[in-house]
């Protein structure tokens, strides 16, 4: 299917790995030229390699540093201007899951994963936005997770920042919807990726994973980081451009309340 994003300019955060990878792969397949980010410079080197040599070194560019700072976002958009303009797609794939579980918990973890997973997603979506804007047009995909759309064994914080992540994307895209700029969300399920986090709770406690996925799973698997960055990009595309306030749930069949 030809997704219409050849040529487009397509920001993809935390994309030296895992889901984020693959979606730069993705967009990058459909002839997009694409920026990739990463905090480990060594991560998004070898990154940034294995794609230029797939793709072609003229369609890559690779921007280090942590876009939940603001700082470091304004750099970023300044090295994609300068090298082709404001991004035409953003992927906001930001934070992380790693946390204290159960209730009673410090109020500094409890502050980390909400500036880590929903401040620092509001954060980067702004400042492309300011980009975006002008043109009247553009696509934005923020990342989320099923721990937003019901009850999981997550930190209680990354659910709580991930569920406020859903209902940001369907406000932003009532106020950016006259401007032409489309906001959606995914919620991913348990993604297994190297270096991902299930590949630790498999390291440390393989039967119970392996128990709970064929137990609260119907598809009895993991996701593979593809089958979202697919999703991503058909979102991203102008094949989708009627689909705008959407969370869109890929878990194989684990959520029942949605």
């Amino acid at each position: 299917m030809e997704l219409g994003l050849a040529d487009k300019v397509a920001l993809v955060s935390g994309s030296s790995r895992g889901i984020g990878l693959a979606t730069a792969r993705a967009f990058l397949r459909e002839g997009s030229r694409t920026v990739i980010t990463g905090r480990d410079e060594a991560s998004l080197s070898e990154a940034r390699d294995a794609l230029a040599s797939e793709f072609g070194d003229e369609r890559v560019l690779a921007c280090g540093g942590d876009l939940g700072d603001a700082a470091t976002i304004d750099a970023v958009l300044g090295a994609v201007a300068d090298r082709w303009d404001a991004p035409d797609c953003l992927v906001a794939n930001v934070g992380t899951g790693r946390g204290t579980p159960g209730w009673d918990v410090d109020e500094s973890d409890w502050d980390r994963l909400l500036e880590a997973n929903l401040a620092s997603t509001h954060r980067l979506t702004r400042q492309v936005l300011r980009a975006m804007t002008p043109r009247r047009s553009g696509s934005i995909v923020l990342v989320a997770s099923i721990a937003g759309v019901e009850s999981t064994p997550a930190p209680l914080a990354y659910s709580a920042a991930k569920a406020a992540i859903v209902n940001y994307a369907k406000n932003l895209a009532r106020e950016l919807g006259p401007l032409n700029i489309r906001v959606n969300c995914v919620a991913p399920g348990n993604i297994l990726f190297p270096g991902g986090s299930w590949e630790g709770h498999l390291a440390r406690r393989r039967y119970e994973v392996l128990q709970m996925i064929e137990s609260e799973v119907p598809l009895r698997r993991f996701g593979q980081p593809e089958e979202i960055a697919d999703l991503i990009a058909f979102l991203s595309s102008e094949r989708a451009s009627f689909i705008t306030g959407s969370c869109v749930i890929a878990d194989g069949g684990q959520t029942r309340s949605l």
